[in-house]
């Protein structure tokens, strides 16, 4: 399966299990809870994707969170600060970001996504910003990467290539996956 079919599948998938609702952040919150001050970005999400704020307003009480910027097509994320009820404005793309803040380098990132499999892939949009957000923040030390998604998102096959960055944990509103 080519990459465009297999992204028209999950979304399908995605948009179905966010119809019927009821999915928490509350297994990303207990993984977070072990991280606490640590500086992590989230995403504020958009149409169908899982919600992670009230994991990251809980994160916020601890340390930074920020989210991310696109600055320019075909280069890394940058990320600003948020907190919640912060001003925002749009962004790239439709997503919202803070409307001023300093900037920051996280060191866990909440990763939205497609599709994902167990072995820590991730299927994304199709722009690489995460692919070469995590390759330069990796080149810098240490960082998690966190994929956030419905359990539904799951396949098994994705069709990856090298340049694809892997997920370091997986969590669903069903639980947590270790690659």
């Amino acid at each position: 399966m080519d990459k465009s079919a297999a992204r028209a599948a999950a979304f399908a998938r995605r948009a179905a299990a966010h119809d019927a609702d009821g999915a928490t952040a509350g297994y990303l919150s207990e993984v977070l809870a072990g991280f606490r001050g640590v500086p992590l970005a989230g995403y504020l999400p958009m149409r169908t994707e899982i919600d992670p704020i009230s994991a990251m307003a809980e994160a916020s009480a601890h340390g930074p969170v920020g989210v991310p910027v696109i600055i320019a097509k075909a280069q890394p994320l940058q990320f600003r600060l948020w907190e919640p009820d912060c001003a925002l404005i749009p962004g790239a793309f439709g997503a919202q970001i803070p409307a001023s803040g300093d900037w920051m380098i996280p060191q866990i990132l909440i990763v939205p996504l497609v599709a994902f499999n167990r072995n820590g892939g991730r299927l994304g949009y199709g722009g690489g910003f995460y692919d070469r957000t995590l390759d330069a923040l990796r080149r810098q030390g240490p960082v998690m990467a966190i994929g956030f998604a419905y359990s539904a998102q799951e396949d098994a096959d994705l069709p990856l290539e090298t340049t694809d960055q892997p997920l370091d944990l997986i969590v669903t509103e069903q639980g947590i996956i270790t690659p």
